[in-house]
């Protein structure tokens, strides 16, 4: 149910309608917009509407269908934007997130971090805690990958995202990144979603390998409704029955998460194709779909990466590819980060 409260409803009447929601039973969750406030009430009680729309300040009280409350447009009509350090996802301008799949050693993490700062990125990307198929393949550094992924981040005034695989490591990770990344395989861990529910920082959800979008919201649904607003939802393909490409990317799944929600959307042409020479034409297709951003994988030498190499950009395509996203991102309302040199009034 959303309560949506008058223009000029006072705080007292808001929460009054609050405390009579909590009477029946309902978690409140609270949203402000431009004009009015927004409660949105969840939970297994059964709020009667007829007795919310009389009290005073309500202006009108909506039932809400869909099976994902919290992340609905019908609770939030205006996009969310999410903050990651000083980085705001999910305005005007198309942020991209780009790093090495695994972080191996200081040399090559702080290399790539340097490249892909110059090319307009603003947050690192890299993994210290690996979920590979094989218990043979190289599972991270674990704390010292997230040591080396920090310093780097911080010496190139990058925000930091990495994943977290296990409510054990929420902490761990807590110390050193900026944002939890949520990986397909943990689309549905609901123990730890819960958990990143409490937790201040915001988390980027990636779609789970044969998600449906209904079960993509719900599992944001898990972190909303602990009380973390900063969720970021990533389409990063699905299990199809081709075989040509390593995933199938889902570019309709923005614009329809676009339509259904406020949260803002990314794109990982990197796990949606698996081919380093298919990254390029993805990224450009998610930006021109209204993705809010980009996470891609980027490595000085991926030949010889530990793990996802084949699917690895090298810096220069990165280069290429961030300078192509300047002119598509325009064309559709919206801005990309400037290179450094242009940024700082310096001629290049």
């Amino acid at each position: 149910m959303v309560v949506v409260m008058e223009e000029r409803a006072t705080e007292q009447q808001i929460e009054q309608v609050v405390a009579r929601l909590v009477e029946m039973g309902m978690d409140v969750h609270r949203s402000t917009g431009v004009t009015r406030t927004v409660l949105g009430a969840v939970g297994q009680g059964r709020p009667d509407p007829g007795l919310i729309g009389v009290l005073d300040g309500v202006h009108e009280v909506i039932r809400i269908s869909e099976p994902y409350k919290l992340a609905s447009r019908t609770f939030k009509s205006e996009p969310t934007v999410v903050t990651v350090g000083e980085v705001r996802v999910g305005g005007d301008e198309v942020i991209v997130m780009a790093g090495p799949c695994s972080a191996e050693t200081d040399e090559q993490v702080r290399a790539t971090a340097a490249a892909v700062r110059r090319a307009g990125a603003k947050i690192l990307r890299g993994g210290a805690f690996k979920p590979r198929s094989s218990p043979y393949s190289f599972q991270g550094l674990g704390e010292e990958g997230l040591r080396l992924l920090h310093d780097a981040a911080k010496a190139e005034n990058l925000a930091l995202v990495s994943e977290v695989m296990d409510i054990s490591q929420i902490e761990l990770i807590n110390r050193y990144c900026d944002m939890f990344q949520v990986g397909a395989r943990n689309m549905q861990n609901f123990t730890l979603l819960r958990e990143l529910g409490h937790q201040q920082k915001p988390v980027l959800l990636k779609r789970g390998i044969s998600a449906t979008i209904e079960e993509w919201l719900l599992s944001a649904e898990y972190v909303l409704s602990g009380g973390n607003t900063g969720v970021i939802l990533c389409e990063r393909g699905i299990r199809t029955f081709e075989t040509a490409t390593r995933n199938t990317f889902d570019v309709s799944a923005i614009t329809v998460v676009k339509k259904l929600s406020h949260l803002p959307v990314i794109g990982d042409p990197s796990h949606g194709a698996g081919r380093r020479d298919m990254v390029a034409p993805m990224a450009r297709a998610a930006v021109a779909a209204g993705a809010d951003g980009l996470i891609i994988e980027v490595h000085c030498d991926p030949d010889h990466a530990l793990s996802d190499g084949a699917q690895s950009m090298f810096p220069s395509q990165f280069d290429r590819l961030m300078a192509e996203l300047r002119i598509i991102a325009p064309a559709i309302g919206r801005s990309i980060c400037l290179e450094p040199a242009v940024r700082s009034g310096r001629s290049t």
